[in-house]
């Protein structure tokens, strides 16, 4: 068994949509990002590649390659899972916090695991996300970006 640990944040800023887990979440703001910037997705991607030792999304999915501009998260999250399967790991759990002060994310909560559980060929109850706020301190809790972390148990290798 290896555990992973995945963090992620991004800039709170206006003309993007804010896409967590796969979910646009109705807002005024979205995340400033090369891909769709989404910062649940990108913790789950550098926590399963750093349980099976490969690195992260900068080595396997760069900035300055314009391939990936705009792309959808869950579609880099797929090429994750075909990297950690290529080395013989399969994801058992996810454990992800989202860190926002706004908006309210409760009701998109089921559907993020849902999308990230599914692209990742997972059975159901086994990935988890919640969210919370900061109380008004720091970037996050000031409103100047989003931030999210995850923690994965990967069996194999």
């Amino acid at each position: 068994m290896r555990i992973g640990h995945g963090y992620d944040v991004h800039k709170v800023v206006k003309g993007r949509k804010l896409i967590l887990g796969g979910v646009e979440v109705p807002f005024k703001k979205g995340l400033a990002g090369h891909s769709d910037a989404d910062v649940l997705t990108h913790a789950v991607m550098d926590a399963l590649l750093g349980a099976a030792g490969l690195g992260d999304i900068g080595r396997h999915f760069p900035d300055t390659n314009e391939e990936f501009k705009g792309i959808s998260s869950l579609i880099l999250l797929k090429r994750v899972y075909d990297i950690v399967r290529e080395k013989n790991y399969t994801p058992l759990n996810l454990d992800c916090t989202i860190i926002c002060q706004e908006p309210k994310l409760a009701e998109f909560l089921p559907s993020m695991a849902e999308n990230i559980r599914r692209t990742l060929y997972m059975p159901e109850g086994t990935v988890n996300v919640k969210a919370t706020t900061e109380e008004g301190l720091g970037f996050t809790g000031n409103g100047d970006g989003i931030a999210a972390h995850t923690v994965c148990l990967l069996i194999g290798g």
